[in-house]
């Protein structure tokens, strides 16, 4: 019985062992090489938190961001290089606890599979800097089904006039 259970255990880990490492592999669009900062200047030009999520893809607690409520018209930047990402048209309340939006800006992102929780997600991150933005989900609203859920963190908002 153990044995079967160590080779049930096995199959699961092995293709993940596997793939993830070819998932590193797939083309991410390169991030402006204007924006190819070094450490110590992320660090210096972002808060802890936006450094957390921005370089490091980690992701802020559900609820936190002051953008969730946000209702205004305008457009939402990345927090690392001003780069406009969505439209306040394109914003919805998901429910979820993070600010969602049913499609990008054109050419604002660019994505890669990511296998932190061991199964694949489209992940997406700002086309310029290469910050890590969010997840990208196929269960939003039409017209495209697609949720963009996005830290709060990662982003600025400015106001239309």
């Amino acid at each position: 019985m153990m044995r079967r259970d160590l080779l049930t255990q096995l199959t699961a880990v092995i293709p993940a062992a596997l793939v993830k490492p070819l998932a590193a592999l797939a083309a991410s669009p390169a991030a402006d090489p204007a924006w190819n900062l070094s450490e110590a200047d992320w660090k210096q030009r972002l808060s802890s938190e936006a450094y957390a999520v921005l370089r490091r893809e980690a992701t802020e607690r559900p609820f936190s961001s002051p953008l969730n409520g946000e209702k205004r018209s305008g457009t939402y930047v990345c927090a690392g290089c001003g780069l406009s990402l969505f439209s306040s048209k394109a914003k919805y309340e998901s429910g979820t606890g993070w600010p969602s939006f049913v499609q990008p800006l054109p050419n604002a992102l660019g994505t890669k599979v990511d296998f932190k929780l061991l199964i694949p997600r489209s992940e997406y991150h700002c086309k310029r800097c290469g910050g890590h933005q969010g997840h990208v989900f196929n269960d939003g609203p039409k017209p495209t089904g697609k949720r963009y859920c996005n830290n709060g963190v990662a982003l600025r908002f400015i106001p239309s006039s």
